[in-house]
Protein backbone atom coordinates (compact mmCIF):
# COMPACT_ATOMS: atom_id res chain seq x y z
CA UNK A 1 0.00 0.00 0.00
CA UNK A 2 1.48 3.30 -0.71
CA UNK A 3 1.66 6.08 1.42
CA UNK A 4 2.20 9.57 0.73
CA UNK A 5 5.74 10.52 2.74
CA UNK A 6 5.18 13.76 1.97
CA UNK A 7 3.06 16.20 4.04
CA UNK A 8 2.32 18.70 2.10
CA UNK A 9 -1.94 20.34 2.53
CA UNK A 10 -3.85 19.03 -0.19
CA UNK A 11 -4.92 22.61 -1.82
CA UNK A 12 -8.66 23.78 -2.18
CA UNK A 13 -8.87 22.35 -6.51
CA UNK A 14 -7.71 18.98 -5.12
CA UNK A 15 -9.75 18.80 -1.68
CA UNK A 16 -12.68 19.18 -3.65
CA UNK A 17 -15.43 15.55 -3.16
CA UNK A 18 -15.70 15.13 -7.19
CA UNK A 19 -12.00 15.05 -7.70
CA UNK A 20 -11.35 13.04 -4.55
CA UNK A 21 -14.04 10.31 -5.80
CA UNK A 22 -12.58 10.34 -9.37
CA UNK A 23 -9.16 9.53 -7.71
CA UNK A 24 -10.58 6.54 -6.03
CA UNK A 25 -11.86 5.19 -9.09
CA UNK A 26 -8.57 6.22 -10.84
CA UNK A 27 -6.53 4.40 -8.31
CA UNK A 28 -8.83 1.53 -8.24
CA UNK A 29 -8.68 0.82 -11.92
CA UNK A 30 -5.30 1.00 -11.96
CA UNK A 31 -4.56 -1.35 -9.04
CA UNK A 32 -7.07 -3.72 -10.49
CA UNK A 33 -5.89 -3.48 -14.15
CA UNK A 34 -2.49 -2.12 -14.46
CA UNK A 35 -0.73 -3.52 -11.62
CA UNK A 36 -1.09 -7.15 -12.42
CA UNK A 37 -0.34 -6.91 -16.12
CA UNK A 38 2.13 -4.10 -16.08
CA UNK A 39 5.35 -6.87 -16.65
CA UNK A 40 3.94 -8.99 -19.09
CA UNK A 41 2.92 -4.93 -21.08
CA UNK A 42 7.01 -4.42 -20.98
CA UNK A 43 7.19 -7.58 -22.35
CA UNK A 44 5.51 -7.30 -25.02
CA UNK A 45 6.21 -3.25 -25.40
CA UNK A 46 2.85 -1.92 -25.29
CA UNK A 47 -0.30 -2.29 -23.12
CA UNK A 48 -3.48 -4.44 -23.92
CA UNK A 49 -6.00 -2.92 -26.26
CA UNK A 50 -8.59 -3.66 -24.33
CA UNK A 51 -7.25 -1.49 -21.26
CA UNK A 52 -8.78 1.35 -23.17
CA UNK A 53 -12.44 -0.16 -23.57
CA UNK A 54 -11.80 -1.22 -19.95
CA UNK A 55 -10.86 2.19 -19.29
CA UNK A 56 -13.84 4.24 -21.12
CA UNK A 57 -16.17 1.94 -19.28
CA UNK A 58 -14.96 2.75 -15.92
CA UNK A 59 -15.54 6.60 -17.07
CA UNK A 60 -11.99 7.73 -16.40
CA UNK A 61 -11.15 8.79 -20.35
CA UNK A 62 -10.27 12.42 -20.84
CA UNK A 63 -12.22 13.68 -17.54
CA UNK A 64 -12.01 17.38 -18.53
CA UNK A 65 -14.04 17.35 -21.76
CA UNK A 66 -17.25 19.31 -21.84
CA UNK A 67 -20.51 16.87 -20.91
CA UNK A 68 -22.09 17.95 -24.15
CA UNK A 69 -19.47 15.73 -25.87
CA UNK A 70 -20.16 13.18 -23.25
CA UNK A 71 -17.22 13.72 -21.10
CA UNK A 72 -17.33 14.99 -16.81
CA UNK A 73 -16.75 18.55 -17.55
CA UNK A 74 -14.28 18.33 -14.86
CA UNK A 75 -10.82 20.24 -15.11
CA UNK A 76 -7.45 20.13 -14.62
CA UNK A 77 -7.62 18.79 -11.06
CA UNK A 78 -9.06 15.42 -12.53
CA UNK A 79 -6.43 15.46 -14.58
CA UNK A 80 -3.57 16.38 -11.71
CA UNK A 81 -4.97 13.35 -9.89
CA UNK A 82 -4.75 10.95 -12.68
CA UNK A 83 -1.29 11.36 -13.38
CA UNK A 84 0.13 11.90 -10.13
CA UNK A 85 -2.21 8.21 -9.35
CA UNK A 86 -0.13 6.72 -12.22
CA UNK A 87 3.22 7.62 -11.67
CA UNK A 88 2.73 6.77 -7.46
CA UNK A 89 0.94 3.28 -8.16
CA UNK A 90 3.42 2.49 -11.03
CA UNK A 91 1.63 2.26 -14.05
CA UNK A 92 3.69 5.02 -15.92
CA UNK A 93 4.07 3.08 -19.14
CA UNK A 94 0.38 3.25 -20.08
CA UNK A 95 -0.06 6.46 -22.54
CA UNK A 96 -3.48 7.26 -21.76
CA UNK A 97 -2.08 10.69 -20.20
CA UNK A 98 -1.38 11.60 -23.50
CA UNK A 99 -4.65 10.71 -24.75
CA UNK A 100 -6.46 12.49 -21.64
CA UNK A 101 -4.75 15.42 -21.13
CA UNK A 102 -2.50 16.69 -24.77
CA UNK A 103 -4.72 15.23 -27.65
CA UNK A 104 -8.49 15.79 -26.11
CA UNK A 105 -7.87 19.32 -25.39
CA UNK A 106 -6.35 20.12 -29.00
CA UNK A 107 -9.71 18.68 -30.68
CA UNK A 108 -11.70 20.76 -27.28
CA UNK A 109 -10.29 24.05 -28.11
CA UNK A 110 -9.86 23.77 -32.51
CA UNK A 111 -12.44 21.78 -33.28
CA UNK A 112 -15.17 22.78 -35.09
CA UNK A 113 -18.44 21.13 -33.53
CA UNK A 114 -18.79 18.41 -35.97
CA UNK A 115 -15.42 17.66 -35.44
CA UNK A 116 -16.01 17.69 -31.48
CA UNK A 117 -18.90 15.85 -31.65
CA UNK A 118 -17.47 13.15 -33.99
CA UNK A 119 -14.90 12.32 -32.30
CA UNK A 120 -14.23 13.53 -28.37
CA UNK A 121 -17.21 10.40 -27.76
CA UNK A 122 -15.22 7.81 -29.14
CA UNK A 123 -11.57 9.33 -27.20
CA UNK A 124 -13.67 9.38 -24.10
CA UNK A 125 -14.78 5.07 -24.86
CA UNK A 126 -11.58 4.04 -26.04
CA UNK A 127 -12.67 3.64 -29.37
CA UNK A 128 -10.24 6.34 -31.36
CA UNK A 129 -6.37 6.24 -29.13
CA UNK A 130 -5.03 9.45 -29.53
CA UNK A 131 -0.96 10.56 -30.41
CA UNK A 132 0.27 13.80 -31.49
CA UNK A 133 3.25 13.22 -34.43
CA UNK A 134 5.61 16.13 -34.07
CA UNK A 135 9.10 14.54 -33.80
CA UNK A 136 11.01 13.68 -36.99
CA UNK A 137 14.03 11.92 -37.83
CA UNK A 138 15.98 15.17 -38.59
CA UNK A 139 13.81 17.23 -36.10
CA UNK A 140 12.65 17.63 -32.33
CA UNK A 141 11.99 20.90 -30.54
CA UNK A 142 12.71 23.08 -33.48
CA UNK A 143 9.18 22.57 -34.82
CA UNK A 144 9.37 25.39 -37.57
CA UNK A 145 11.53 22.67 -39.42
CA UNK A 146 9.50 19.78 -39.73
CA UNK A 147 9.12 17.88 -43.18
CA UNK A 148 6.22 16.72 -43.23
CA UNK A 149 3.80 17.82 -45.66
CA UNK A 150 0.53 18.60 -46.03
CA UNK A 151 -0.41 19.92 -49.63
CA UNK A 152 -3.87 20.41 -51.32
CA UNK A 153 -5.36 17.90 -53.12
CA UNK A 154 -8.75 18.17 -54.48
CA UNK A 155 -11.28 18.76 -51.52
CA UNK A 156 -8.50 17.43 -49.19
CA UNK A 157 -4.57 17.32 -48.12
CA UNK A 158 -2.07 14.77 -49.50
CA UNK A 159 -0.01 14.16 -46.27
CA UNK A 160 4.01 12.81 -47.13
CA UNK A 161 6.72 12.27 -44.52
CA UNK A 162 7.89 10.51 -41.45
CA UNK A 163 7.87 10.67 -37.47
CA UNK A 164 9.79 9.14 -35.38
CA UNK A 165 9.49 9.17 -31.00
CA UNK A 166 5.65 8.98 -31.29
CA UNK A 167 3.79 8.24 -27.94
CA UNK A 168 1.26 5.11 -28.48
CA UNK A 169 2.27 5.11 -32.07
CA UNK A 170 1.99 1.84 -31.65
CA UNK A 171 -1.67 1.44 -30.95
CA UNK A 172 -3.14 5.05 -31.54
CA UNK A 173 -5.73 5.17 -34.31
CA UNK A 174 -6.63 8.94 -34.10
CA UNK A 175 -3.09 10.88 -35.10
CA UNK A 176 -2.62 14.92 -34.65
CA UNK A 177 -0.13 15.18 -37.43
CA UNK A 178 2.43 18.49 -37.45
CA UNK A 179 2.98 19.18 -40.97
CA UNK A 180 3.77 22.09 -43.34
CA UNK A 181 0.41 23.02 -45.63
CA UNK A 182 3.16 25.55 -46.77
CA UNK A 183 6.77 24.49 -46.77
CA UNK A 184 7.64 27.95 -47.86
CA UNK A 185 6.54 30.06 -44.71
CA UNK A 186 8.14 28.26 -41.59
CA UNK A 187 6.71 28.49 -38.72
CA UNK A 188 3.20 30.20 -40.58
CA UNK A 189 3.45 27.61 -42.78
CA UNK A 190 2.39 24.77 -39.52
CA UNK A 191 -0.85 22.99 -39.83
CA UNK A 192 -2.67 20.45 -37.81
CA UNK A 193 -4.54 17.71 -39.69
CA UNK A 194 -6.23 14.88 -37.60
CA UNK A 195 -6.07 11.06 -39.24
CA UNK A 196 -8.04 8.20 -38.55
CA UNK A 197 -5.49 5.54 -39.13
CA UNK A 198 -8.15 3.04 -39.90
CA UNK A 199 -9.74 5.45 -42.83
CA UNK A 200 -6.91 6.23 -44.99
CA UNK A 201 -4.49 4.29 -47.27
CA UNK A 202 -0.91 4.69 -47.32
CA UNK A 203 -0.45 5.39 -43.53
CA UNK A 204 2.15 2.86 -42.47
CA UNK A 205 3.74 2.07 -38.31
CA UNK A 206 7.05 1.51 -38.35
CA UNK A 207 8.97 -0.75 -35.52
CA UNK A 208 8.37 -0.01 -32.09
CA UNK A 209 11.42 1.67 -30.65
CA UNK A 210 13.44 -0.16 -27.84
CA UNK A 211 13.55 2.20 -25.41
CA UNK A 212 15.99 2.56 -22.20
CA UNK A 213 12.51 2.43 -20.02
CA UNK A 214 9.02 3.15 -20.21
CA UNK A 215 8.82 0.04 -22.06
CA UNK A 216 5.50 -0.53 -21.94
CA UNK A 217 4.97 2.16 -23.87
CA UNK A 218 4.23 1.96 -27.34
CA UNK A 219 6.64 4.38 -28.86
CA UNK A 220 6.95 4.08 -32.83
CA UNK A 221 8.03 5.43 -36.21
CA UNK A 222 4.79 6.60 -38.32
CA UNK A 223 5.51 7.12 -42.19
CA UNK A 224 2.92 9.09 -44.64
CA UNK A 225 3.02 8.10 -48.09
CA UNK A 226 0.42 9.93 -50.19
CA UNK A 227 -2.20 9.64 -47.31
CA UNK A 228 -5.05 12.12 -48.78
CA UNK A 229 -7.32 13.71 -45.84
CA UNK A 230 -10.69 14.77 -46.50
CA UNK A 231 -10.41 19.06 -45.95
CA UNK A 232 -12.21 18.64 -42.38
CA UNK A 233 -9.33 16.92 -41.22
CA UNK A 234 -7.71 20.06 -40.70
CA UNK A 235 -7.38 21.77 -36.72
CA UNK A 236 -9.18 24.62 -36.57
CA UNK A 237 -10.88 27.54 -38.77
CA UNK A 238 -7.81 28.00 -41.25
CA UNK A 239 -4.10 26.90 -42.39
CA UNK A 240 -0.75 28.22 -40.53
CA UNK A 241 -2.34 28.04 -37.29
CA UNK A 242 -0.25 24.67 -36.24
CA UNK A 243 2.58 26.43 -34.30
CA UNK A 244 0.31 29.08 -32.62
CA UNK A 245 -1.61 25.97 -31.13
CA UNK A 246 1.31 24.24 -30.35
CA UNK A 247 2.31 27.05 -28.11
CA UNK A 248 -0.80 27.41 -26.55
CA UNK A 249 -1.07 24.12 -24.83
CA UNK A 250 2.71 23.18 -24.57
CA UNK A 251 2.77 24.78 -21.26
CA UNK A 252 -0.20 22.31 -19.80
CA UNK A 253 1.82 19.41 -21.45
CA UNK A 254 4.80 20.70 -19.70
CA UNK A 255 3.22 21.19 -16.26
CA UNK A 256 1.86 17.60 -16.79
CA UNK A 257 5.34 16.41 -17.09
CA UNK A 258 6.32 18.35 -13.65
CA UNK A 259 2.92 16.19 -11.72
CA UNK A 260 3.92 12.80 -13.33
CA UNK A 261 7.42 13.77 -11.52
CA UNK A 262 6.16 14.73 -8.74
CA UNK A 263 4.30 11.37 -8.11
CA UNK A 264 7.17 9.62 -9.21
CA UNK A 265 9.47 11.46 -6.75
CA UNK A 266 6.69 10.19 -3.93
CA UNK A 267 6.80 6.51 -4.70
CA UNK A 268 10.73 6.67 -5.37
CA UNK A 269 10.83 8.13 -1.13
CA UNK A 270 8.11 5.63 -0.14
CA UNK A 271 9.83 2.72 -1.67
CA UNK A 272 13.21 3.06 -0.19
CA UNK A 273 12.33 4.00 3.41
CA UNK A 274 10.30 0.92 3.58
CA UNK A 275 13.74 -0.78 1.96
CA UNK A 276 16.57 1.19 4.19
CA UNK A 277 14.00 0.16 7.30
CA UNK A 278 13.57 -3.36 6.19
CA UNK A 279 17.41 -4.10 5.24
CA UNK A 280 20.01 -4.65 7.78
CA UNK A 281 23.97 -3.67 7.36
CA UNK A 282 26.13 -3.85 10.43
CA UNK A 283 23.39 -5.09 12.64
CA UNK A 284 20.98 -2.29 12.78
CA UNK A 285 18.64 -1.30 9.84
CA UNK A 286 20.07 0.76 7.29
CA UNK A 287 18.03 3.79 7.86
CA UNK A 288 19.27 3.99 11.27
CA UNK A 289 22.45 5.25 10.06
CA UNK A 290 22.96 9.18 9.86
CA UNK A 291 24.12 9.45 6.25
CA UNK A 292 20.85 8.02 5.27
CA UNK A 293 18.21 10.12 7.45
CA UNK A 294 20.50 13.10 5.60
CA UNK A 295 19.95 11.77 2.49
CA UNK A 296 16.02 10.83 2.72
CA UNK A 297 15.72 14.26 4.37
CA UNK A 298 16.80 15.52 1.44
CA UNK A 299 14.82 14.45 -0.86
CA UNK A 300 11.91 14.48 0.89
CA UNK A 301 12.99 18.42 1.16
CA UNK A 302 13.63 18.52 -2.63
CA UNK A 303 10.01 16.83 -3.50
CA UNK A 304 8.20 18.73 -1.35
CA UNK A 305 9.52 22.25 -2.98
CA UNK A 306 8.47 20.70 -6.13
CA UNK A 307 5.22 19.49 -5.34
CA UNK A 308 3.89 23.23 -3.79
CA UNK A 309 5.56 24.74 -6.87
CA UNK A 310 3.82 22.31 -9.20
CA UNK A 311 0.66 23.03 -6.72
CA UNK A 312 1.40 26.82 -7.75
CA UNK A 313 1.61 26.39 -11.13
CA UNK A 314 -1.64 24.54 -11.62
CA UNK A 315 -3.66 27.03 -9.69
CA UNK A 316 -1.84 29.36 -12.56
CA UNK A 317 -3.11 26.89 -15.28
CA UNK A 318 -7.00 26.71 -14.20
CA UNK A 319 -7.29 30.44 -14.01
CA UNK A 320 -5.72 30.62 -17.46
CA UNK A 321 -2.31 32.26 -15.82
CA UNK A 322 0.31 30.07 -17.07
CA UNK A 323 2.64 31.37 -18.90
CA UNK A 324 5.12 29.28 -20.66
CA UNK A 325 8.09 30.54 -19.24
CA UNK A 326 7.05 29.38 -15.97
CA UNK A 327 5.77 25.74 -17.15
CA UNK A 328 8.90 25.41 -18.35
CA UNK A 329 10.49 25.94 -15.30
CA UNK A 330 8.48 22.95 -13.66
CA UNK A 331 9.25 20.83 -16.43
CA UNK A 332 13.24 21.30 -16.28
CA UNK A 333 13.18 21.95 -12.61
CA UNK A 334 10.92 19.55 -11.25
CA UNK A 335 12.28 16.71 -14.05
CA UNK A 336 15.74 17.23 -12.64
CA UNK A 337 15.19 16.70 -9.54
CA UNK A 338 13.12 13.39 -10.05
CA UNK A 339 16.35 11.98 -11.55
CA UNK A 340 18.15 13.50 -8.67
CA UNK A 341 15.83 11.87 -5.94
CA UNK A 342 15.54 8.37 -8.05
CA UNK A 343 19.43 8.03 -8.49
CA UNK A 344 19.48 8.71 -4.71
CA UNK A 345 16.72 5.68 -3.83
CA UNK A 346 18.98 3.63 -6.18
CA UNK A 347 21.94 4.22 -4.03
CA UNK A 348 20.39 3.57 -0.72
CA UNK A 349 19.36 -0.07 -2.13
CA UNK A 350 22.42 -0.70 -2.90
CA UNK A 351 23.11 -3.56 -5.42
CA UNK A 352 19.12 -4.27 -5.28
CA UNK A 353 18.61 -1.13 -6.19
CA UNK A 354 20.25 -2.26 -9.61
CA UNK A 355 18.12 -5.14 -10.09
CA UNK A 356 15.11 -5.14 -12.04
CA UNK A 357 12.56 -6.62 -9.75
CA UNK A 358 12.79 -4.30 -7.21
CA UNK A 359 10.51 -0.67 -9.01
CA UNK A 360 13.15 1.60 -7.87
CA UNK A 361 15.28 0.14 -10.94
CA UNK A 362 12.32 0.25 -13.02
CA UNK A 363 11.65 4.33 -11.68
CA UNK A 364 15.31 4.88 -12.80
CA UNK A 365 15.22 4.01 -16.06
CA UNK A 366 11.80 5.34 -16.91
CA UNK A 367 12.39 8.71 -15.52
CA UNK A 368 15.42 9.87 -17.61
CA UNK A 369 13.14 10.58 -20.47
CA UNK A 370 11.58 13.29 -18.69
CA UNK A 371 14.40 15.38 -19.14
CA UNK A 372 14.02 14.94 -22.91
CA UNK A 373 10.38 14.87 -24.17
CA UNK A 374 8.10 17.63 -24.14
CA UNK A 375 10.78 19.62 -25.24
CA UNK A 376 14.50 19.51 -23.78
CA UNK A 377 15.48 21.13 -20.23
CA UNK A 378 17.78 22.90 -22.46
CA UNK A 379 14.64 24.50 -24.35
CA UNK A 380 13.40 25.26 -21.41
CA UNK A 381 16.18 27.51 -20.31
CA UNK A 382 16.08 28.76 -23.22
CA UNK A 383 12.28 30.27 -23.00
CA UNK A 384 13.05 31.17 -19.51
CA UNK A 385 16.37 33.18 -20.81
CA UNK A 386 14.04 34.77 -22.69
CA UNK A 387 12.44 36.51 -19.94
CA UNK A 388 15.21 38.01 -18.17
Amino acid sequence: MFEDPLNVPRPAFLAREDVVIFEDSVRGFMEKECVPNAERWEEQGMVDREIWAKAGEAGILCPSVPEEYGGAGGDWGHEYVFHTAGAEIGAAGWGVGLHNSIIAPYVVHYGSEEQKKSILPRMISGELIGAIAMSEPGTGSDLQSVKTTALKDGNGYRINGQKTFITNGGSANFIIVVCKTDPEKGYDGVSLLMVETDKVEGFRRGRLLEKVGMKAQDTAELFFEDVWVPADALLGPEEGQGFIQLMQQLPQERLQIGVQGVGAMKRALHETIKYTKEREAFGRAVFKFQNTQFKLAECKTKATLAEVFVHHCSERLMKGELDPATASMAKYWVSDTQNEVIDEGVQLHGGYGYMKEYPIAKMWTDSRVQRIYGGTNEIMKLLIGRTL
